[in-house]
């Protein structure tokens, strides 16, 4: 089970009415049936394309009288490197993890700027804390998603708007699955959401967990680069070469 799946069930078990958003309407129909009556709305779309995004938010605003809380949670991981790092497959990422996160508020602003209310949470993750091997694009693009937020969050503050940032750590996924390296301090998605619920009735901008792998890698991001380097490079296995 992915985040996005966990989040939309417990948010639907709580009494939320969640409309929910994939390009698989067959995996959005299951979800529908595995939530209580009438509390998923499935609203097939790829993010990616502003005109779907746009169609969506004004279908929800028109015949379920707006959005209060949009968690923007659309992304994917393919493991990078200098060898193998490929023009085309670094933007495709770039596109869904941060680009389209930008047509998404696009598509909100005007209601929410309207109304004077409105909630936004965007998932990056830990990973957007410093560089790592093996995520150039993956880490680029979080990274630009917590800046981007930060940035957002002053308009939102001026406009009456709520914006939170929501950074995992390992998760147990579908797209974690794949992995083939140790995901320390790693959860389940159910206990992902939970956490990230909990953190979206609160006050703080930043949802980060696990706490402990957060304040390791929170430590790791203030230390001077020849330190972070050596450390990083260690512990994950990479080999500097000789000279």
């Amino acid at each position: 089970m992915g985040i996005g799946r966990a989040v939309a069930l417990r948010l639907a078990r709580d009494g939320w009415t969640v409309a929910a958003t994939a390009r698989g309407a067959d995996k959005l129909d299951e979800l529908v049936h595995e939530a209580p009556a009438g509390r998923i709305i499935a609203c097939p779309g790829d993010v990616t394309d502003t005109s779907a995004v746009h169609a969506i938010v004004q279908r929800l605003e028109a015949e379920h009288g707006g959005i209060a809380l949009a968690i923007l949670n659309a992304g994917t991981y393919a493991k990078d490197s200098a060898e193998t790092l490929k023009r085309d497959s670094f933007a495709a990422t770039i596109e869904l993890n941060l680009v389209s996160v930008a047509g998404c508020v696009e598509a909100l602003m005007p209601a929410w700027t309207e109304r004077r209310r409105g909630h936004l949470a965007i998932v990056a993750s830990v990973a957007g804390y410093r560089g790592l091997p093996g995520a150039l694009a993956y880490g680029a693009s979080k990274a630009g998603l917590i800046n981007f937020t930060e940035a957002l969050k002053f308009d939102f503050d001026r406009l009456g708007l709520k914006a939170q940032l929501i950074n995992p750590g390992f998760v147990r996924t579908p797209l974690t699955d794949k992995n083939d390296f140790p995901m320390p301090f790693i959860i389940e998605a159910e206990d992902a959401a939970e956490r990230i619920v909990r953190g979206l009735q609160g006050s703080a901008f930043e949802i980060a967990f696990p706490r402990r792998f957060v304040a390791i890698l929170k430590r790791l991001r203030g230390l001077p680069y020849s330190l972070y380097f050596s450390l990083v490079g260690r512990g994950t296995g990479q080999k500097k070469a000789r000279r």
